[in-house]
């Protein structure tokens, strides 16, 4: 079934919006707040997403919006519901990093069936809708054609819990240094992924998410042609609050590093149980 065309259309006016409201005011000062030790929410955070509900409230009054700083259904509500985050890289941006984007996806029974993306200081704007193809500024994208770790530049994220996981989140990341080409860490699960859809990276893993910082890229990943699934390879939902995105050839490698490395933390923590 083909989405209504005012969808995409919504989808995309809201992010372009989102990211003129950023860019008016990144690098300024402005109020920041802290939901953890490291979680870091801005006026403008708060500004975005006022200005996102009150669109879709007049466009689409029977819609649900989950989104990151005034909330929504925890778990996946019946028919429609809008996935938003106003500002993904919200660190970046209250640092006056260029790294940040808005992404929003809609889910119908909780599958995303459009995708919007837009990082306002390069003017990229990734959309998808579900069987119709991802595209960069309306331009189809593909993901790379990297088929071993050895020539994959990979990405991933930590999570605001970072400072309990250290070994954990830090021995994975070490794991994967030992196999790529390269690993990096942008600050921006959205753009991580849209990267990936476009074929600049070849694979991402984050664990620790939240619905509204996949929801959208995970959809323009698989209709760039990628894989998406949980990080132990079970089917992927945007409130498993953990992703592995590929451009395929990698997929199970990269499982196969995450495998490994689980299996040697649950011996370790075994040994150390009994000693």
């Amino acid at each position: 079934m083909t989405a209504d065309p005012l969808f995409l259309t919504t989808a995309i006016e809201a992010v372009v919006r989102a990211g003129e409201l950023q860019l008016a005011r990144v690098g300024r000062a402005m109020h920041v707040n802290k939901k953890g030790a490291i979680d870091l929410v801005t006026e403008v955070d708060v500004e975005v997403e006022r200005m996102f509900r009150a669109l879709v409230a007049d466009r689409f009054p029977a819609h649900q919006v989950l989104a990151e700083e005034m909330g929504g259904s925890a778990s996946v509500p019946p028919g429609p519901c809008w996935v938003f985050d106003p500002i993904d890289g919200t660190t970046n941006f209250a640092h006056g990093l260029p790294i940040f984007c808005a992404s929003l996806a809609l889910e119908i029974d909780g599958v995303a069936q459009v995708a919007a993306i837009y990082d306002p200081t390069r003017e990229e704007l990734f959309t998808a809708e579900r069987g119709g193809g991802a595209f960069l500024n309306g331009r189809p994208i593909h993901v790379s054609a990297a088929d071993t770790l050895i020539d994959a530049m990979l990405v991933t994220g930590f999570p605001y819990d970072v400072h309990q996981r250290v070994d954990e989140i830090v021995g994975l990341f070490g794991d994967f240094v030992g196999c790529a080409r390269a690993v990096r860490r942008l600050g921006s699960a959205a753009l991580d992924l849209c990267y990936v859809a476009a074929g600049r990276l070849d694979g991402f893993w984050e664990s620790g998410l939240k619905p509204w910082d996949i929801a959208g890229g995970s959809l323009v990943v698989a209709e760039a042609g990628g894989r998406v699934t949980a990080m132990d390879g079970a089917p992927f939902s945007s409130r498993s609050t953990q992703i592995l995105a590929t451009n395929g050839r990698l997929h199970q490698a990269m499982l196969d590093v995450i495998h490994r490395f689980h299996r040697r933390q649950t011996a370790v923590d075994r040994r150390q149980s009994h000693s």
